[in-house]
Order: structure tokens, then sequence, then C-alpha cells
């Protein structure tokens, strides 16, 4: 769909010119001649760009502007003013209230063509740029029109320049795909046209095909010279179009977003003399330049505070602020220093020049000079800013590169330190997991040995309180047994047959007694050695021969019904308090046959584990449910029937094993049942 451009001027003239060259260049022109024109078409119309009078014979343009802006943001058009150059003011209120431009009449066509495309190219690249466009560049118009018919059948695009001032200002609107230029022609010759556009980073890529009606051999030499992809004799039209076809195939149609030295640009003229000044303007403009004047420095500055320029001509001496405090106020300013400033000097003064250069200027030239002069020059600082535009973007997209690989860099070393402090902490948190369970383990340990230290206290008290009394019976008895047994063959021969019964009763009863006193006296041995776990002397055993000793004061419990199968390792000597350690495993295995009720296995194993010897005691009986875990440390907690166990077994155990530093763990056997793990430091406690 065509871009559309609302003109809106009450000059018939204008409304008329700008029209026809809108609707060449590819717009759809909508015209009005009042703001209230304007209104209804920018709410009837999608507008993407308005030219606006800034006097209309019913409101001020710019307050129209002023409308524009507030009212249609979202879809705001661009805007140019157009208007004479009377005051300054208005071009300067103008760019403030949000004109996109402002273009003094009389005003160059081409400039303003070129000028709106530039706009829509920075909202959308693609505006203004034909794909597979060739530009014709020849000031014969038979070949010209037999050229456009050809590529035309072959589905080029076309677009003609009657000169090579022409080609390069339409190169810049167009931006072709090829570029198709005769050799010889009035002004700027088809070998100059392709060194300028080789000299424009915008341009440069564009293919040129150099024709020639010449026989001179010498031709294509300087053709390629001058930068030409191609150089094609006119008369054979058929391979002008293979050339064109060829350089056309590998050709990017992608748009070239960087300013052209042949699109439109505004020079700021700054001198205090209106003719020089009038003088500047007619050249300029004849370059197809848009030349705004400033008749002192204040102004100047004003103007560059308000709009955009390419290019700066600085008189050096004028009332107020001269040329001098003038560029060095410009070249001061970060948004402004980079603009390329020529200054200007009605008389050759080698100081003067000296002090524009030191201050900032760019060039020096003097007002005698030829103006062909002036005007290479101005299209050499052009070109110098273009490249160092141009070098500014490479280095800032080398940067970027730079930036992005280096964020890259960053991000992965940071996913990677990430990962190793999360394996890290993952590490740490099991280690800190074991920590808090080992130190849970601690606590409970603790808590458990208080328990113990608190019972010793209470049992020894109590064992004690047990044995005297208890000493005293066993002693008696003793006696009373001793003297039954002098007399009792004595009282037999003497009784009646029928009294013989009672008489052997009471004899029974007498050795119940007795052993009945001989478990009590165990149990209170047992409590004594919970309470004060006299240790002896430590030295070093035979684990080997404590186990094997400490079986057979058990063989009678085992009888055929459990199997004991024992698996020493190395080392066999282990320094320890040995009647304390064989009490230890004595208890464990006491257990492990209560644990078997009819038949089963118990397996006894020893052997070093690092640093600590190991003894293991190991049953095929009921195991330990899960409930009962915590308990089975518990002085007095037992599983067996009222007056059938103490529950001190394992409290005792534990309590040997704390006061050799070592550890007692319970383990589930696959079987079903229960192996129990001593593990002593081998060095001793630390």
């Amino acid at each position: 769909m065509k871009p559309v451009a609302l003109i809106v001027d009450d000059s018939l003239t204008v409304r008329m010119d700008l029209a026809d060259v809108f609707d060449s260049a590819g717009f759809r022109a909508v015209l009005a001649t009042t703001a209230a024109e304007a209104r209804r078409a920018l709410a009837t119309e999608p507008i993407d760009v308005a030219i606006l009078d800034v006097v209309l014979p019913d409101e001020d343009g710019i307050e129209l502007l002023r409308e524009i802006r507030n009212t249609q943001r979202e879809s705001s058009p661009f805007v140019l003013l157009l208007s004479s150059e009377v005051d300054v003011r208005d071009r300067i209120r103008g760019m403030r209230v949000g004109a996109d431009d402002y273009i003094g009449k009389p005003y160059d066509a081409n400039y303003v063509i070129a000028r709106v495309r530039e706009l829509l190219r920075s909202r959308n690249p693609a505006i203004g740029v034909a794909q597979q466009t060739i530009l014709v560049v020849d000031d014969s118009p038979t070949f010209r029109e037999r050229l456009r018919v050809a590529l035309e059948q072959a589905s080029y695009a076309v677009v003609t320049a009657i000169s090579g001032e022409d080609g390069l200002r339409i190169a810049d609107n167009v931006r072709p795909t090829a570029i198709v230029v005769d050799s010889v022609m009035p002004g700027i010759d088809g070998a100059t046209l392709i060194r300028r556009i080789r000299l424009d980073a915008a341009l440069r890529a564009t293919p040129c095909i150099l024709l020639t009606a010449s026989e001179d051999h010498g031709a294509e030499l300087r053709a390629l010279d001058a930068g030409a992809d191609a150089f094609v004799r006119k008369e054979d039209l058929e391979v002008v179009l293979a050339r064109i076809s060829a350089v056309v195939r590998g050709t990017s149609v992608e748009p070239v977003q960087a300013a052209s030295l042949m699109g439109p640009k505004r020079i700021l003229a700054v001198d205090d003399s209106s003719t020089y000044l009038h003088e500047l303007l007619a050249v300029l403009r004849g370059e197809g330049y848009d030349v705004v004047p400033a008749s002192s420095g204040e102004e100047g500055l004003e103007m560059l505070a308000a709009q955009q320029f390419d290019c700066i001509l600085l008189d050096l001496v004028m009332p107020g602020i001269d040329g001098i405090e003038t560029c060095r106020r410009i070249k001061s300013s970060q948004v402004l220093r980079d603009l390329p400033l020529i200054m200007l000097t009605a008389a050759e003064d080698r100081k003067a020049m000296i002090e524009a250069l030191a201050v900032g200027a760019d060039d020096f030239i003097s007002k005698s000079s030829e103006l062909e002069v002036l005007k290479a020059r101005v299209r050499a600082q052009l070109r110098r800013k273009q490249f160092e535009d141009e070098h500014r973007g490479i280095r800032e997209k080398l940067l970027r590169s730079q930036i992005e690989a280096g964020e890259a860099r960053a991000a992965r070393e940071l996913a990677e330190t990430r990962a190793q402090l999360v394996e890290e902490l993952e590490g740490k948190n099991g280690e800190l997991t074991k920590a808090y369970h080992d130190l849970q383990s601690a606590q409970a340990q603790l808590v458990q040995s208080a328990k113990l230290a608190s019972l010793g206290e209470l049992v020894a008290g109590v064992a004690h309180e047990i044995n005297n009394p208890l000493a005293f019976v066993i002693s008696h008895l003793a006696t009373v047994r001793r003297s039954v047994a002098k007399v009792d063959e004595k009282i037999q021969c003497a009784l009646e047959p029928r009294d013989l019964g009672g008489w052997q009763r009471a004899i029974e009863r007498l050795g119940e007694m007795d052993g009945g006193l001989q478990r009590m006296r165990e149990l209170v041995l047992k409590l004594r050695t919970f309470s004060r776990l006299d240790e002896g002397e430590r030295k070093s055993v035979s684990v080997r021969e404590s186990v094997e000793s400490l079986l057979v004061i058990l063989r009678h419990r085992l009888k055929d019904r459990i199997d004991v199968q024992m698996q020493f390792g190395e080392p066999d000597w282990l320094e320890c308090y040995p009647s304390l350690l064989t009490q230890a495993v004595m208890n464990l295995v006491a257990n492990a046959i209560d644990a078997i009720e009819e038949r089963g296995t118990i397996v006894i194993s020893t052997g070093a584990e690092g640093n600590a010897y190991r003894i293991s005691v190991a049953d095929t009986g009921s195991g330990i449910p899960d409930e009962l875990r915590e308990r089975i440390l518990d002085p007095f907690f037992t599983t067996k029937p009222v007056g059938q166990g103490t529950g001190l077994g394992l409290s005792i155990t534990y309590s040997i094993v704390r006061k050799h530093c070592g550890t007692l763990a319970f383990d589930r056997e696959p079987s079903g049942g229960t192996k129990v793990t001593i593990r002593l430091p081998i060095a001793g406690c630390p």
C-alpha cells in the first residue's frame, strides 16, 4: 500500500507542485487548503506524513501542529513545516512544538521527498526500497527509453535520471538494486558519479555498470578504475541486459540504514553579512542542500538547539559572540561537537586560522575563494563525518558483540559457578545433615548417659541396702543347710514313713531358697556393675579367647537348638577392660539366645574397620520392633514377662561401650533378626 502524504498549503502552486512530486515518488497525495480541511483529512485518512505551511488562512500552522501532537500520539504522522524564511523565531517555535523538520521556501522538491523518505525509513527501513530496482542515468532520452522498456520486459522496476546530479539524489531516495550510467554526460559524468557512489557508506555496495558509445579501448580501464562493476557498449542491448542480470544476481536486497551523502543535508550558515548569506544560500541550495541562515552567533546557537544540522558554516568576525567563541561553545557540547564546522573569514589571517582550528574548527576557508572550492570543502566534511559515523557504528557493533560475548561468557561462568555452588551446597547440606544427625545422636547419648548416671547413683544405693541383709540371709541359710545335712540321715531313720515326705519337702524348699537367694545375689552384682562399672586395669586381651570362654559359660543355654558361628578377623588383640568387654559381649549373646524362640543361628564376627575394632552379634530371631528401638537401652526395660528379666543387659552393654569411647549400633538382618555391632577405637579414647 502506498504511503499517504497530506499537503496543507493555501498556495495552489505549492500544492500542485508537491502533489506531482509525491505522486511520482510513489505516494498518495491528499491536499488541503486550510487547517479545517486538514483536520477532516487527519480524522478520516491514515496519514503517514504531513507537509504543513506555517501561515494558513484560518489558523496558525504551528498551533495545528500542537493539536496533532496532542491528539494523535499513538499513530502521529511525521510533520514537516514549510514556510518562507521571515523570522528565525518561527522555525525555533515550530521545532520546539514538535515538528520533525522545518523547510524554508523556496524549497527544493527533491530535498522534500528525500527528507520524507529518510523519516519514513527511520520508522520502517523497508519503505522506499524497491525490490530489483534499476536506476538508469543517461542524458539521451532515446536510449533511456529503449533500456527502460527492455528492463521492464525483464521484470525489473526502473527509475530514470537525466543527469549525474539527479542520479545521485535519486540513488539515495530509491536505494536501487543496481545503477546503469552513461559515461559521457554534461555536468557530472558517469565515472565521477560512480566514484561518488563508492565514497558513500550507504550506497558503496550498489553494483554500477558504466555504458559507452565510444570505441576508445582505454575507456574500460578508466571505468573499472572509477569503481564500476562492469563496462558495456551501448549498441548491444542484449549484452547490457545480461550484464545487469549478472551483477544483480548475487546482490542482497536488505535495506541499508546508513545515511547517504546523497541524501538530504541541512547546513547552518552563520554570518552577519546578508549579502554573503544570500550568495551562500543560492549556491548551496543549487547543490540540493537545505541552507538555514542565521545573522549572529547567538542566533546560530539557538538554531542548533532547536533543529538538527549536518554541517556549520561560521563567520569568524561578528558582533556579539564572534566565530571563535561560538565555535568553542559548539565543540564543548556533547551533542554538537561532532558536527563538521567550517570557519569563514573575509581576510587571509594565519593567526586567526590557527586559533580557529585550535578551538575545534574542522576547516578554515577564505570568503574570497571560489565557491566551487567551498562546495568541495562542504562535501569533504560531510564525507568525513559519514566515515566517522560508519566507523563509530562498526566500533559500537564490535563493542556490542564483545559485550554480548562477555555477557554470554559471564552467564556460562555464572551458571557453572552456580552449579558448582549447588553441588558444594548439596555436599555441605549432606555434611550438615550428617552433623545434625550426629549431634542428635550425641545429644541422645548424652541424655542416655545422664539418665544412666542418675539411675546408677540410685541403683548403687539400692544395691548396697539389699546386699548387707542378703549376705546375712545367705550366710545363715548356708549354716542351716550344713546343720540340716549333718542330721539329715539320723532324722530320716527316726521319722515314720508318713512324716518322711514332709521332711524331704522342707530340705527341697531350703534348696529353692538358696537358688532364689543366689539369683538375687546375681541381680545385686548386676546392679553394682551397672552403677560402678568396676573395670579393673586396661590391658591387651585376645578377643577370640574371650568370646570362646564366655560361650563355654553359656553353652547350657544354647543346647542343640542354636548354631553358633564364629568369624574372627585380624587383629585378634584389643586394648580394653577385659572383664567389662566380656560382660558386654555376654549380654549381647544372651539377648540373641533369648530372641530365638525355637531353632536359629547366632553369628559372632570380629575384625578391624579403619581406626575401629568391630565386634558383631547377629541372630535369626524375631528382631526388634521399630516402636521399641528408642527404648531398648533404657535401664530395666524388657520385653520378657514379669519375673523373667531385669532389662539391664543392653543398658550395661551401652555403658561399657561408652566407657571404651565406642559406639553401639542396631541393624535389621535380611532374615528378620537383629545385628548388634560394637565399635571401639583401636587407639583408645581420644
